[in-house]
C-alpha cells in the first residue's frame, strides 16, 4: 500500500461504529491503545441496548461507564486499571477473574462469542499490514476471532514487531487519526520504595531473565539495576525503566534460550519515550499474552526472577495483588504465570 493511499477509504468516527448493533459482544483495545474516539462514538449511540463491552486496563475518557448509559452498555472488565476501579465498585460494571494467559482461548473458543474488535492500529505499510502497536495482548485473538473488525488507525501509533501484525484488508470499517496515544510518565519514588528496590535489585544475578510488572516497586528495582551484567527479559510487560538498561548494554538477552537476543512482551505502557523505543524497534518483539505467559517457554530461560507488586501481605507471607477487602484494584494479571 502505497504513501496515505489508505485514508481515501477512512470515516468519520461515528460512521466507523454504526455497524455495531444492539446484544452486540465488543472487544475493546487497551492500555496505550484505547480506542478513545471510537468508544465516545459508541456512547454517542442512543439507538443501542445491552451491548457487552470485554476489556482489559483501558486509558482514557470512559464514557460508557457513565450511569445514564446503564442498560445500554455492560462492562465486564478483565484486568481493572484506575479508571474503572469507580465503576466496579459502584455496580456499573463487572470485573472478571481471569489469568491474562487465559483470555485468547476465552475469544478462541467462543466462550466469549465476539461480534466486534474495536482496535487502535498503526497504518499499513507497503505491504498493506498495521499493527497493534503497544499492546498485543490479548488483541490478537479478538482480532482473529471477531466477527467484526473496526479500527482507529492512528500515524502516531508506533509499528511494532513480533507478532503483532494486522492485515488491512481486514477491517470492516476504520477512522483516521492523528492524536497523542495515552501515555503516562514514570512515578516518583519514595524513600519505602527505593529502599524496597534496593533489596530486590541485590537478588538479582548476572544472566538473569526477567519479568516485570507495574507499579513504583518494579520501576524502583529496575532503575537499581544499572551493575548488572548480560540480562534478559521475557515479560508480559514493561515501562520506561528498561529503556536505559538496554541502552547502557545490561539488558543483551544474549542468554536466553527463547527469543535469544530479543526482548519479548506482549505490551509496554509509559511514556512518549517508551513509545518511540519501541517503535519498528527489531529487537523488542511482542506477542499474545497466552505465548509471553506460557509457562513451558519461560521455564526453559536461565535464572528467571519475575518482579511484581502486591497490595496486601499476611503475617504467614501470603500477597494479595488484585484487591483491597471486597474492592477490586487490578485483576490477577499474569503474576501466577511467572
Amino acid at each position: 500500500m502505497k504513501n496515505d493511499d489508505w485514508k481515501a477509504r477512512a470515516v468519520d468516527a461515528d460512521a466507523a461504529v454504526r455497524g455495531i448493533r444492539s446484544g452486540d459482544k465488543v472487544f475493546v483495545h487497551g492500555a496505550a491503545a484505547t480506542p478513545t474516539p471510537l468508544l465516545e462514538a459508541l456512547a454517542r449511540r442512543t439507538d443501542l441496548e445491552g451491548v457487552e463491552l470485554y476489556h482489559l486496563h483501558l486509558n482514557g475518557p470512559l464514557p460508557f461507564t457513565e450511569p445514564q448509559h446503564q442498560g445500554r452498555f455492560f462492562s465486564y472488565s478483565l484486568f481493572t486499571g484506575p479508571g474503572m476501579r469507580g465503576p466496579v465498585a459502584e455496580g456499573r460494571a463487572d470485573f472478571v477473574p481471569v489469568f491474562l494467559s487465559d483470555i485468547p482461548h476465552l475469544f478462541q473458543s467462543r466462550g466469549i462469542d465476539l461480534d466486534v474488535a474495536l482496535l487502535s492500529l498503526s497504518p499499513p505499510d507497503a505491504h498493506g499490514h498495521s499493527t497493534l502497536g503497544p499492546s498485543v495482548d490479548a488483541a490478537l485473538a479478538a482480532a482473529h476471532h471477531a466477527k467484526r473488525v473496526i479500527a482507529e488507525v492512528n500515524v502516531r501509533m508506533p509499528r511494532t514487531t513480533g507478532n503483532s501484525a494486522i492485515p488491512f484488508g481486514c477491517l470492516d470499517a476504520f477512522m483516521a487519526s492523528d492524536r497523542p496515544i495515552h501515555a503516562l510518565e514514570p512515578t516518583e519514588e519514595g524513600e519505602v520504595e527505593a529502599r524496597i528496590g534496593e533489596l530486590i535489585a541485590d537478588l538479582v544475578q548476572d544472566g538473569a531473565t526477567l519479568q516485570m510488572g507495574i507499579g513504583a516497586i518494579p520501576d524502583a528495582a529496575l532503575a537499581r539495576l544499572g551493575n548488572k551484567h548480560e540480562l534478559g527479559v521475557h515479560t508480559e510487560m514493561f515501562s520506561d525503566r528498561l529503556i536505559d538498561l538496554v541502552e547502557g548494554g545490561v539488558v543483551t538477552n544474549r542468554h536466553k534460550n527463547v527469543h535469544k537476543g530479543r526482548t519479548v512482551t506482549s505490551f509496554v505502557m509509559g511514556s512518549q519515550r517508551l513509545y518511540d523505543f519501541v517503535d519498528d524497534n527489531l529487537t523488542v518483539e511482542f506477542y499474545p499474552c497466552d505465548r509471553t505467559n506460557d509457562t513451558s517457554l519461560i521455564r526453559k530461560n536461565p535464572k528467571v526472577v519475575a518482579i511484581n507488586s502486591a497490595i496486601e501481605v499476611d503475617l504467614t507471607g501470603q500477597i494479595c495483588a488484585d484487591s483491597m477487602g471486597h474492592r477490586i484494584y487490578s485483576g490477577i494479571g499474569g503474576q501466577m504465570d511467572f
